[in-house]
């Protein structure tokens, strides 16, 4: 079958604008010669709907080849390796059970986990690196237990959900999943997380089994108290208390509840952030925060927080025999604390929350001790919004 000439010039025009228009056309090699030669050089600025005009013209009454059409003509999702990127690329269906367990913002996932690597890093033997088998297991434990708790926070709160801006597109508060479709996809994460739990031993299995009442009660304390912050706190750094037992077996308590109180302080500050971008949604749908508890004092209580945390890290490293690099480490958190704490406004953490983690030295703690490696650090930074506080 012979193409007429004029018929393949114009389809690769028309790819050459279609690149174009994605943002591809570079990644080919030899791409300005193709575009030269199919008369798409920088003076040609026809738009792709002008073009298929054009082309059809020639053409006659003989419709466009529907492959064609397919291609060039209809917009495509790109698939990405971005977490939000993952999920658009999701069938339609999964799309919104993602969005329900917030696997299109993972840094919440991370303040999850991030407890766990610290606890399993000081737990490794002195002069090893913290077991990745642990830090695997727990890696997956902390997206289902996070994809649980979010769960049960939309099923509660979505009258709520409803009546604020920022969570009405929320899948159960929009209407695209119902309660109970939510309530069965509650049941297979926390199967799931059971699993990974039971790979364990049996003093974390108990430990772990006993984080549920917070994990269950957590999204009614804003009804409650001003102080759903310290309840989030509790729960979200449970991983400090189970990543040791996990790799000793018990809990040494002289370690863990230092370091447990640690993670329940930063909390409060990156959480009490984050509540301030709702304090007028709070208020007239009538639940509470450490936002609204604190006001123009915030200031004061996040340098407190700060503090505390900074002095119950301290214990954590005396009672586990820490060396120059895990203060060192400590100093330069201390520093970071002390510069936001001079800011006018904290920029979030995914739309709400601004933490910048410097202690990754504290997951390969008896490695330096060992080694004298130096600190490592993570910074985690997410959204252009500001906070004012």
């Amino acid at each position: 079958m012979n193409v007429p000439k004029s018929r393949v010039l114009l389809l690769a025009r028309l790819s050459c604008a279609w690149l174009r228009s994605s943002s591809c056309l570079s990644c080919f090699p030899g791409h300005r010669e193709w575009e030269r030669k199919a008369g798409c050089v920088h003076h040609f600025s026809s738009s792709t709907a002008s073009l298929k005009t054009d082309f059809q013209k020639q053409q006659g009454s003989r419709p466009l080849l529907q492959p064609v059409q397919n291609v060039v003509f209809n917009m495509r999702r790109q698939f990405s390796l971005s977490a939000a990127g993952i999920v658009n690329s999701a069938p339609k269906s999964v799309q919104p059970y993602l969005r329900l367990m917030r696997f299109d913002k993972p840094i919440g996932t991370w303040l999850l986990y991030l407890p766990c690597m610290w606890s399993i890093g000081l737990a490794a033997e002195p002069g090893c690196l913290p077991d990745l088998y642990m830090l695997m297991l727990f890696g997956t434990g902390a997206v289902l237990m996070r994809g649980a708790g979010c769960t049960i926070n939309d099923m509660w709160d979505k009258d709520f959900d409803k009546k604020v801006s920022r969570t009405a597109s929320r899948p159960i508060a929009a209407g695209e999943i119902t309660r109970f479709q939510a309530l069965v996809f509650l049941g297979g994460q926390l199967s799931v997380a059971l699993g990974v739990l039971l790979c364990l031993n049996y003093y974390s299995i108990a430990l772990g089994a006993a984080s549920l009442s917070l994990v269950v009660t957590y999204p009614l304390m804003k009804r409650i108290t001003y102080w759903p912050q310290l309840v989030l706190g509790l729960t979200f750094n449970w991983g400090a208390l189970l990543g040791w037992s996990a790799i000793k077996g018990s809990c040494d308590w002289s370690v863990c509840l230092p370091l447990y109180f640690s993670g329940v302080m930063w909390t409060l500050v990156y959480d009490t952030i984050y509540a301030h971008q709702d304090k007028a949604d709070d208020v007239l749908v009538g639940v509470k925060s450490t936002a609204l508890r604190f006001q123009e004092q915030t200031k004061p209580w996040l340098c407190g927080f700060s503090a505390a945390m900074l002095f119950g890290l301290i214990v954590t490293g005396v009672s586990c025999d820490q060396t120059l690099p895990y203060y060192g480490a400590l100093a330069v958190v201390g520093a970071h604390l002390a510069y936001q704490s001079m800011s006018d406004c904290i920029k979030p953490l995914d739309s709400g929350v601004y933490v910048q983690i410097r202690l990754r030295g504290l997951q390969n703690t008896h490695s330096i001790k060992e080694f004298h490696f130096p600190p490592k650090s993570t910074c985690i930074e997410t959204s252009n919004e500001k906070v004012v506080i």
